[in-house]
């Protein structure tokens, strides 16, 4: 148990300091204020399930900052909401986001993901309300074409507590 606490720190450490590597290095190079601008890239996802007696809803907006043509760095907020039948789910938080593209068509990422959660859970003989926060850090692979990015990413830090079903996750990014 002190082994797998060590290796979910271990990538914690290794996405902060590649992040502020980056950010540090490009922030040598100073550029007039309105050059910032023209980098920043906005996007992020988008989600809407109906099934029988159940709603779910995801919005998870993005910024990027592209540094250089090979590496983006940014920041987003996520939130998601989902009933089903008398139960419900919220989750809600923020994220660190970084890419690189080794070849204009290919994009590796990583994405830590702090998120706080809340479900209330009923049926007939049982009710349980629970809180907590939950983190992931998602070592990804995707295909660029323009402005859109599909692939799939897998959460190294993946367990019971987490809201993904499956630590592989397939994604779909699109930023302008």
């Amino acid at each position: 148990m002190a082994l797998k606490r060590l290796f979910r720190y271990k990538y914690f450490a290794l996405v902060v300091v590649f992040t502020l590597a980056s950010l540090t290095s490009y922030s040598q190079q100073l550029k007039p204020q309105n050059e910032f601008w023209r980098n920043v890239r906005y996007g992020g996802a988008l989600g809407l399930g109906f099934g029988s007696n159940s709603f779910s809803i995801a919005v998870a907006p993005s910024a990027i900052y592209q540094v250089s043509e090979k590496f983006g760095t940014g920041l987003g907020l996520n939130f998601e909401y989902s009933k089903f039948g008398d139960s419900e789910f919220t989750a809600y938080g923020g994220s660190i986001l970084n890419f690189f593209n080794p070849i204009p068509p290919i994009q590796l990422s990583a994405v830590l993901q702090q998120l706080r959660v809340s479900t209330n859970y009923s049926s007939s003989s049982l009710l349980l309300d629970e809180n907590y926060w939950t983190t992931a850090l998602f070592m990804g692979v995707g295909y660029s074409t323009r402005n859109v990015t599909f692939g799939i990413q897998y959460d190294v830090l993946h367990n019971d507590r987490s809201i993904y079903a499956d630590p592989w996750v397939p994604f779909i990014r699109v930023f302008f």
